[in-house]
């Protein structure tokens, strides 16, 4: 490995630190070097606060002049909540820049680069380019398609199944892959489940970890008929937790109001074929500037989202416990498919273990 991906790999953890902190803006580190060392660094914390390479200009002062940085993603060109970086970095008197992959928003894509080169600086675009988009996938998917970056996540025994046949689903996997769970949710923007978990398990869905630095994903429950009890956790917590409850016409006025009046909010969807429809609540929830969902779903809507197309990755673990039972239910319902050669297959698959129980990672 030679200098210059050292520098951009350290640009690389800086960005990560803001991860699940900065939507919908992206992860972006800067590093300025000068004669070898590293003279300045930041890294973007927050969608409203200054950019990367502006917090790195400012850490370095003076040592920019003549230096070269090293950034994560594109600097922007346009007006946004902040100035334009380019301007800033033009400025400081930095010489050259390695920027580790184009910006694919159309607002900025290319422009960044062109008003760089405009001012003399050398710019070089690609080091560890599949690194930095890699660390963006959210961003990526948000401003190419308009919609959140979806991942399912499930656990099932090794036989399959994600509950015996009397429901009861606590607890599947073990204390170290539960705690994964909860790095998820402190990392994506929100969490979804329908109305039969909240049933079933009434679950917080908030995020429980040792470390201070954590935060509560926005809770995005559906539910046609608001039959979520008013008794259930989600609700009792809805105004120290961001909750939004979808449903269809037709629900009685009195039970939205009695949802708004414990602080959750209620989208109603018109949809004549009697469930909601995940496209367009994922569309509701781009909307909003959340640009990750982490499913935590039954088997019904895990169903739906995968037939419709909607899940990008999923989460899959399997513990070594066996279950039984012929209507013990499966991670994936609904009718399935005829013929194995119509199966939704994985790409990119990557597997761990958490002490005994496996974690299966992959991109459809």
């Amino acid at each position: 490995m030679d200098g210059n991906q050292v520098f951009m790999l350290r640009a690389l953890e800086l960005a990560a630190r803001a991860t699940g902190r900065t939507s919908p803006n992206p992860l972006v580190g800067a590093v300025v070097v000068k004669d070898g060392e590293i003279v300045g660094e930041g890294y973007h914390q927050k969608a409203g606060q200054p950019h990367a390479e502006v917090i790195a200009l400012e850490s370095a002062g003076e040592n920019a002049w003549n230096a070269t940085l090293y950034v994560t993603l594109e600097p922007c060109n346009h007006h946004g909540k902040t100035p334009p970086c380019t301007e800033a970095i033009i400025k400081s008197g930095i010489s050259k820049v390695y920027a580790a992959t184009l910006d694919p928003n159309p607002l900025v894509s290319g422009r960044g680069i062109e008003r760089l080169k405009e001012a003399g600086i050398d710019v070089n675009v690609g080091l560890l380019e599949q690194e930095a988009r890699d660390l963006n996938q959210f961003f990526f998917k948000f401003v190419t398609r308009g919609l959140p970056f979806v991942a399912l996540k499930t656990a099932m025994t090794l036989d399959g199944k994600i509950a015996t046949h009397t429901g009861d689903s606590r607890w599947i996997t073990n204390e170290k892959s539960r705690e994964y769970v909860h790095q998820l949710r402190n990392t994506f923007d929100a969490v979804m489940v329908g109305i039969g978990t909240i049933l079933k398990d009434d679950p917080r869905l908030n995020t429980r970890l040792p470390q201070e630095d954590t935060r509560d994903p926005v809770r995005l429950i559906i539910d046609a008929r608001l039959e979520t009890p008013t008794t259930s956790q989600v609700l009792q917590t809805a105004r120290q937790q961001e909750t939004i409850v979808y449903c269809l016409s037709g629900v009685d006025p009195l039970r939205i109001k009695q949802f708004q009046d414990m602080g959750a909010e209620v989208v109603i969807i018109r949809d004549r074929s009697g469930r909601v429809p995940l496209a367009e609540v994922l569309r509701d929830v781009a909307q909003r500037g959340l640009i990750s969902v982490l499913m935590e779903a039954g088997s019904q809507i895990n169903a739906y989202a995968l037939e419709h197309k909607l899940v990008d990755k999923v989460y899959w673990f399997v513990a070594p416990r066996i279950c039984g039972g012929d209507k013990a239910v499966s991670p994936v319902g609904g009718q399935g498919i005829e013929r194995m050669s119509q199966t939704i297959d994985l790409h990119n698959v990557t597997i761990r273990t958490f002490d005994e129980d496996i974690l299966v990672e992959g991109y459809l």
